[in-house]
Parts: structure tokens; sequence; C-alpha cells
């Protein structure tokens, strides 16, 4: 192969191509052959005598040029003065002539046309304003996106002059007052609230203003909200002058006066949301959104874009039926934070799938150049803190954070870049953090040199001040008059608060008093003729489709078994089925979900022959009709997932949190990869009712159950979800019959405080004939927290041991007692009964103590569990059966011993502990304490 072109500065080389070209053109490379005609022509020798030897000079002057452009293109950025502390730029060689063989004076005599310029002019011009486009206060990184009409865009733009607005004097001035409204906050609290953290913005309060225009800009492309999850740092001041929320407030809570409830643990200032709606000056309105964030800091950004996704859903169009130009998301990372943190490139990478793209993300990085007391060089492998997002083909924009100008000017080019391609954008703010990490911190003992630069260096007020004076449009006493005014309404408004004046919080602040206990009888039947048109529906595909017939024969058994062999994800088909028909819409994703990981599920079918796909379940509307629904159906939406956990569910949990009206629903493919989803399980589902008062209705599906596939497959952690729950912060449930499930889910759909759903999902059962359901369970049943053993219900006086357990052990312990009874055994089972707890949280105290008192001749209760005693669900149900059984009883455990492994790794050590639970459980009773009954305990 050739090589390239402008790599080729042998003059002698040349030559000997030029000769071949004259010969034979197409003997040489189209690049050269474009270099030869240009050449010619540039020669006066359009005739074809060609320019001969004697013009190779001019020849590798053109190539040299032409390389020299498309470098300055490439690597500009290298020479842009990013650092607004001085710290000088690395440049590069690629960006002088030297370096592709050619001087300043070979650019003067190449005309700017050689390299595709109409202006005029030779390439010296041309490059000087490259290098001043390309070189001077932003640095644009866009040559690695494979598509090359968004290249050419950005090119065209940025050399075309549109990425450089220019502002008017009004414009500098509104500039300067809002940069002196973000410094003038946070000098004030910092003299107000001496040594209380605060996490200042100061060093890039520009951002501040990016986001003004971020706002302005998507409303003027059709937005109707603007969704921003951000980190602590500057949080306070984005709350306030961005998101409108009340200084008064602000304020009082540095003052200590915070609206509590017996619910409302609350959060700290800079964790915490906030909401408002903006005027735009030409009419409309935009509703903006903080989402409330912990400390860990960029796992907010998933939940943005689920927020998002669920606001772009359109009426009257279909499960697919979204509108991205109406929702604008905003993600405001760290430098450190952003590089460092994995759940940032899961997310990038479901910024384009299917089914979790919401047009496009404006991200900022606000870059402090430091990550708490860790210096770029052992913070990242990469020259930029944003090369991160270069691998999923999203454009970067480098800007100075003391240059407002630049600043706002890359974030009308993102924003128009997001309208034009409905991607995500990325600007690297580079600033400096005034303080150390938190404002009692010292950052001189870890950063000295850096902070003796940082303390010399004027704010970013001062400095756009000072430049709007050099240029005339304000003078250096309007500078300061702007601050005194700034400073003296700060004082005013603490004055009043210490005074006693508070406003009153609301947006996403508002408390809703204490958790109301879940509603545990909502109707969840649905009539037995309507399932049955539902069954018939979906088990319907187009005359033209041409499904699998071996799946479909297997599809085809739901129609057998409708009336009393109903499997699990028979079940939830007609669960989600008829909560669409009701009107509720319905979103299920998850690794490998359409199908299910043990094939349980198949909601999308697949035509052999042209690959195209049905679900069922989109296209409910004329059965709706049919069976006199009187709303229109619900959508339903199921995506298979990317191998992502953490962001999956965070994007999830947010579409939860702004979509009341869905049931949302995540599944793992085993449920102990929800560990790797911790800090969204930890941060947001369990404690956002009582840090935030948020509200999430999430569903989480977990397959669990001890089958022999060892340590990784076997736990879904239901220990943890147990040690989570208080104060009715959601349900933890273990489901044993494709009924129970049906009904819980309609249940958690239909419900009206919302709050997390925790499911320990079968595996084995999901095929076991033991564990079917009938029709009429489904149309005149309800979910029931505790089931009673049905196989003594005629035997009660008998029973001297009540073994409580939940899910597939029941069906373990009832196979094991139906062996005994069939091969004559000691009859210790018929001695025994069986209950589910189904609901472990919030526990059925009063069922638990029901059942206990049906048993006047117990001498013995024990909990049974396949996992280890410190694991699954003993230690927090201990003291709970305890309690429900009074003082007469004792409880006992049979399970695994305490171990460091949730289980063996060997299928024979596996069945040997079954077998020997299943028989410990079995046993005689031990002989027990007796008392009062169980239902007289306080």
């Amino acid at each position: 192969m050739s090589s390239p072109i402008t790599s080729v500065f042998n003059d002698g080389y040349i030559a000997e191509q030029y000769e071949a070209f004259r010969r034979d053109p197409a003997s040489v490379d189209e690049s050269f052959r474009q270099l030869f005609r240009l050449a010619e022509s540039l020669a006066g020798t359009a005739g074809g005598a060609g320019a001969g030897p004697a013009d190779a000079s001019l020849l590798r002057a053109v190539a040299g040029a032409a390389g020299l452009v498309d470098a300055i293109r490439l690597y500009g950025h290298l020479a842009v003065q990013l650092d607004p502390l001085g710290t000088p730029p690395v440049g590069a060689a690629e960006l002088h002539p030297e370096f592709h063989g050619i001087t300043e004076a070979d650019l003067a005599r190449v005309p700017a046309a050689a390299l595709g310029f109409d202006d005029g002019g030779s390439a010296a011009d041309a490059v000087a304003r490259l290098r001043q486009l390309y070189s001077s206060n932003m640095g644009f990184e866009f040559e690695h996106i494979e598509e090359e009409a968004e290249r050419e865009w950005f090119r065209r733009m940025i050399e075309g002059g549109e990425a450089f607005p220019r502002f008017s004097p009004e414009e500098k001035k509104a500039l300067l007052r809002r940069l002196t409204e973000v410094d003038g906050l946070e000098r004030f609290l910092g003299r107000a609230f001496v040594g209380v953290k605060r996490f200042s913005i100061e060093g890039t309060d520009a951002l501040v203003p990016m986001l003004d225009a971020a706002i302005e800009g998507a409303g003027r492309a059709g937005a109707r909200e603007v969704v921003m999850g951000m980190a602590h740092r500057g949080r306070l001041n984005v709350l306030t002058h961005v998101v409108g929320k009340p200084f008064a407030v602000l304020f009082g809570e540095f003052e200590g006066k915070h609206i509590t409830t017996a619910a409302d643990t609350g959060d700290v200032k800079y964790h915490m949301g906030y909401a408002c709606e903006r005027e735009l000056g030409d009419g409309r309105a935009v509703k903006l959104r903080l989402l409330p964030n912990p400390s860990h800091l960029e796992f907010v950004n998933p939940v943005i874009n689920g927020v998002a996704r669920a606001l772009q859903r359109t009426e009257g169009g279909g499960a697919t039926a979204f509108d991205e130009r109406t929702v604008l998301t905003i993600a405001i990372h760290g430098d450190a934070a952003f590089i460092g943190e994995g759940v940032v490139a899961e997310t990038f990478n479901m910024s384009r799938l299917r089914g979790y793209r919401v047009g496009g993300t404006l991200h900022i990085i606000a870059n402090n150049q430091v990550g708490f007391t860790t210096d770029p060089i052992d913070a990242r492998s990469t020259y930029y803190a944003s090369d991160l997002a270069k691998g999923f083909e999203i454009p970067v924009v480098h800007v100075n954070g003391d240059d407002p100008e630049a600043c706002i000017a890359a974030v009308r080019l993102g924003i128009a870049y997001r309208e034009k391609f409905g991607k995500d954008f990325v600007i690297d703010l580079v600033g400096y953090r005034r303080h150390g990490h938190n404002e009692t911190d010292e950052p001189v003992w870890t950063q000295p040199t850096l902070y003796a630069r940082i303390k010399q260096h004027p704010a970013p007020r001062e400095v756009w001040g000072r430049r709007l004076v050099e240029q005339g449009v304000v003078t250096a006493e309007e500078v300061q008059a702007i601050d005194r005014e700034i400073v003296a309404r700060l004082s005013g408004i603490l004055d009043e608060v210490k005074g006693g004046v508070v406003p009153a919080k609301h947006g996403t602040e508002t408390r809703e008093g204490e958790a109301a206990p879940p509603p545990l009888q909502i109707d969840t039947r649905v009539e037995a003729a309507t399932i049955t048109a539902l069954n018939e529906r979906l088990l319907t595909v187009p005359p033209d489709f041409r499904p699998n017939q071996r799946l479909m024969k297997q599809l085809e058994r739901r129609r057998q078994n409708l009336e009393r062999a109903i499997d699990w994800g028979h079940a939830e088909a007609l669960a989600f089925g008829t909560l669409v028909l009701e009107g509720h819409s319905v979103r299920i994703s998850g690794q490998d979900v359409e199908r299910g990981t043990f094939s349980h599920r198949q909601d999308v079918l697949h035509d052999m022959e042209s690959g195209a796909t049905h679900i069922p379940l989109q296209h409910l509307g004329e059965l709706a009709r049919e069976v006199g629904g009187s709303k229109p159906t619900g959508r339903f939406e199921i995506y298979n997932s990317p191998l992502s956990e953490t962001a999956v569910m965070g994007f999830e949990y947010g579409y939860s949190v702004a979509a009341p009206d869905a049931l949302t629903v995540w599944e793992a493919q085993f449920g102990d990869f929800a560990n790797v989803a911790a800090p969204i399980i930890d941060q947001f589902l369990a404690a956002d009712r009582a840090k935030w008062g948020q509200d999430s209705g999430l569903t989480l599906l977990l397959p669990h159950g001890y089958e022999g596939q060892g340590p990784e497959h076997s736990s879904a952690r239901l220990e943890r979800f147990l040690q989570l729950s208080a104060e009715g912060n959601m349900v933890v449930a273990y489901p044993s019959s494709p009924a129970q499930y049906f009904h819980i889910l309609r249940r958690q759909a239909k419900r009206r405080t919302r709050r997390p759903l925790v499911l320990m999902q079968p595996k084995s059962l999901l095929r076991l004939p033991e564990a079917s359901s009938s029709l009429q369970e489904l149309a005149t049943g309800q979910f029931r927290p505790v089931i009673d053993d049905p196989a003594a219900s005629q035997r009660r006086e008998q029973v001297r041991r009540l073994v409580f357990c939940t899910g597939k052990l029941y069906y373990d312990l009832a196979a094991g007692r139906a062996k005994a009874a069939e091969n004559g055994g000691n009859g210790d089972g018929a001695s025994v009964a069986l209950v589910r707890i189904e609901e472990l949280y919030p526990y059925p105290h009063d069922e638990v103590a029901r059942i206990v008192d049906l048993y006047p001749a117990l001498e013995e209760v024990v909990w049974a569990q396949e996992e280890p005693k410190n694991m699954g669900a003993w230690t927090y149900l201990a003291p709970r059966l305890r309690a429900s059984t009074g003082t007469r009883l004792t409880v006992r455990y049979i399970g695994r011993p305490e171990r460091a492994s949730p289980a063996e790794g060997y299928a024979a050590e596996h069945t040997r502990e079954q077998s020997r639970i299943v028989g410990e459980s079995l046993a005689a009773p031990q002989p027990a304490r007796r008392g009062g009954s169980a239902a007289a305990r306080s």
C-alpha cells in the first residue's frame, strides 16, 4: 500500500511517483493523483505537459501544508491555554510546519485554494486562521467520531465562525453580574458561616452561566424540562441561582432551621434536590429539576436519564413513542470522578441504546485539577479527564474557566450538536478549587505549589471585570457597585432569617410526613373471562409472522394449562397484560429479559425468516375495547439491557420516580448480580424517602434459591435487603406460587403509596408442577403475606412442630414429608406443619400470630432456611418470630451453619446439606416451654 501523501517529503520519491503518473495516472495512489493534478493546475500546465521533476518542491509544500492543516484540526486543542492558573499547554510537534517537512516560507507560496479554502490568500493565511480557531480559547476534539457527517459539521461550525458567537456589551454586563452573584454568594457564606462545609463553586464559577445558556438553548430547541444531576461541589450555588431555591431557605438550613417529621431524617444541604419553573422571556417556560444525590458522586448519571426517558413519553404513540427533544439532561461531573467511577462509562454505553437513549446528555466536567488530595498523575492514565468519552464517539470541548465567553460558546455548540445528532456532548471546564476539598480542609499540606498559585489568582468575576474595564464596557466603579449591591441583598435576607422569617420549603424538598404502611388490601382480582380472553390474545401472532414452531408449541401449553396449571412466566404475562388493559404501563429491563434467563418469559417473538419481532403485550388495544375498557391501554416496554447492573438499575430507578403510572421492573440474571448495584440500592432505593422525600416504585426481580449452582448463583442476598428495611421504605417478599406473583405485581402497580418491591424469584420453581396455580386463584384470590399449610388443615391438633420457611424450601420440605409418608417412615412428618412467610418486610406479625394459635398442641417453632445462619432471613426474623409466638414457645433455627461463602461450590456437598436441612426440619420436635397464646402477646 502506498504511504499517506502527507507523510512523504522525499523530493526524489515524489519525482519518481510523478513520472509514473505522467505515464499512467492509474499506476499511483489516488492521493498522489489528486496532488499532481492540483500541482499541474497551479503551474498552469493543465494540458498534460506536467510540472516536471523541477516542481517537486511545490508538490512537497502542498503536501506538507495539507498535513499541517489536518494536524491543526486534530491536535490544535493541545496548544490552547486551558489552565486559568497559567500552566502552559503541552503543544504538539505536529502543529509546526517543520514536522511536515516545510517552512513558513513554503506556506506563503502555496495558494489557500490548494488546501480546499476558497476565500483567497495563501496557505499561510489559512493556517494562521485555523490556529486562531482551533488553538485560541477552546480546544476541540471530534476527529475520533466515526461518522464523517458529524466531523464535517464541526469543521463547518468552527471554520465558519458559528461556534464563536459575538457578545454584545449588554450581554457582557449581564455575564459580569451573574459571575458576581455566584462569587458573592460563596464569599458571603464563607463570612456568615465560618468553617461550615459548603463545597464552594469558587474556581469553576462559569458553571452557573453555562447552565443558564444550556437551559435557554434547550428551551428554544423545544425542551419543556431540564433534568440535572451533580455532585456536591457548587451545588448550593446551582440550587439557588439556577434552580430557584430561595436564599432564605438555604440560610435557614445553615442556621439549623429544618422542617422534619418522624420519617424525615433528611440529608446535608449539598445533597438535596430542588425543582422550579423558569420563564425564558419569549412566553415559554422550562421546568427545572436538580435531582438529589448522595456522595456516591456519579451514580446520579443513569438516574437523570431514567427520569428523562419517563418524561419523554408521548401519548397515543405506542410503547416506543418518545419525543427526545422535550427533555434535556445535564450531568455535572468532577474531573477525578468522571474518569474514576465506572458508572460513567456504563451510562455512556447506554446513551445510544434503544431502551435507554434520551437524545443526548450535556456533560460538564467541573475540572478542579485535583481529586480531594490526589493529583491527576495519580488519578488517571490519560492526559485529559474527559478522555473516557472519546471511546464512545462523543465530542469533547475544553474551555478555560476564566473565559466565560468560551464557556458559553461551548454550551451553545453542545446544544446545537444534540439538536442535530441526538448524542451526548462533553465540556471540560478547566478551573480550580479555591479552598480544600471542603472549607474545613487544608489543601496546602498536599498541594502546596498549586495552592500558592490559587491564592494569588483573582476570582473569575474579577478576571472578567478587568477585561470589561479594559474593553471600555464598564468602569471599575460599576464592577464594585454590582458586588456591593449583591452582598447587601444577601445580608438583608440573612437578617430576616435570623429574625425568624423562613419561607416554607417546596419542590423536591417537600416532606409528606411519616410513611404510611403498605396498602395490603388492594383488590387485585381480575374476572376469569378477561384473563381467558387475554390469554388467547397473547397466543395470537399476525398471519404473516413466522415464529419458531418449537417455541410456539411450548407457549400453546398456556392455553391448555390456563384452568389448573399456570406456571411462573405465564402468570407474569397475565399480570402484565391485565395491568396494560387497565391503563397501567409496564416497563421491564435487565439482562436477557425478553426471553428470560431461564427461557420462561418469551415476551418477544422472532420471525424465523426475517428476524422481525412481535410483542403480543403491545397489541392489546382491541381487546381492551372488547372487555369494556373506558380508558386507553397502558404501554408495555421490554428491553434486553447491556451487561450492566449499576447503571441500568439506576436508570430504572429514575424512570420509576418520574413515571408513577408505570410498573417499572428490573430483573437480575441471577439475584446476586444485584451486588454490583449496591450504591443504587443503599443510597437510592432504601433511603430516598427518608433523605429526600422522593418516591420510587421500582420492582427488583432477583432469582434466588439453592440448587447446587455454586456460591455466585444461589443467593440474592436476602439478608441485605432486610437489613435495609425500616419505616415502610420498601417491600421484601419471596412469593412461592405463580398466583402469589401475579397478585403482588398487580398490587405493586395499583398501590397509592409507591415504594420499591424486592422479590426473591425462583429458578427450579419456574416449571415445577407442584408450584403451579389455577385460573381461579388469579381471578378470585389476593396476595397472602403468610400461607398456612394446606395439608395440615384437618389435623392441626396433631401438629407439634410448626416450621416457618420461604419460597423454594417449602417444596423441598413438602416433598420430603410426602416421601417419608410413602416409604412408611417414622411418621414424624405428620406432626409437622409447613408455613410460608411470603412477605418478610413489612413483617406480617398478626398473620403469623394467628396461625400459631391455630395449632393448640405445638411444642416447637422452627425457622428453616437454605442460606447460612448469618445470611438469609434468620437474624431479621428471629426476634420477630419470638414476639409473634409469645412466651410459650422457643424458636429454633435449622439451616446451614454460619459461613463466609453463600453456598457450596460442589453439587454433591450441596445435596448432602439440603438433605440434612430437610431431615432435621421434619424430625421429631424437641421439648419446649409452654404458656399463653401468641395472639395475646404485646
